[in-house]
């Protein structure tokens, strides 16, 4: 079965084109044409792509055909961690302490006033504090090359042999 070929369009049924357009398109030279070179931009994918494609495809089809019946059958616990009895009496208490503070009554205190005592050092604990700084800062500041060189003479000189024999003696 061959298809017949649609029959061309009446005369009428063409769009009219306006006289200048139609000497233009009439008048039109291919030769005045300049070449050009076409580049076709296709970009096939690298090994990396490729190489993951595969493995992804492996993998959905390994999920896809998968055998159910090497699965072992297992129960689930639900573990529901209630808390024991201390731990519901310390949040209690602590409901409680917080409630209690609060929702406080102020009117039920007693008014106080408070004293604040100042006590400062009198000045005879002063000049002792003073006279402690400045000998500290003297012995630390003290110049030791205005010292005199000095000789020293021992005038206690140790007994002689025959003093310790006279004294045992006696």
């Amino acid at each position: 079965m061959s298809c017949p070929m649609p029959a061309a369009p009446a005369l009428k049924d063409l769009p009219k084109v306006a006289g200048d357009l139609k000497s233009e398109l009439e008048a039109f030279k291919a030769t005045n044409l300049k070449n050009a070179d076409t580049q076709e931009k296709i970009i096939l994918p690298s090994a990396e792509d490729v190489a993951a494609e595969k493995t992804e495809k492996a993998l959905i089809q390994g999920i896809e055909h998968f055998d159910q019946t090497k699965l072992k059958h297992t129960e689930t616990q639900e573990k529901n961690p209630l808390p024991d009895k201390e731990v519901v009496l310390q949040e209690k208490n602590h409901q409680n302490l917080l409630s209690g503070v609060e929702h406080f009554d102020k009117t039920t205190m007693k008014h106080t006033t408070t004293e604040e005592k100042i006590i400062l050092p009198d000045t005879q604990v002063i000049q002792l504090e003073k006279g402690q700084r400045q000998l500290i800062s003297g012995i630390e500041n003290f110049d030791s090359t205005k010292l005199k060189h000095a000789e020293t003479c021992e005038k206690n000189p140790l007994p002689t042999k025959e003093i310790i024999d006279q004294e045992k003696s006696a």
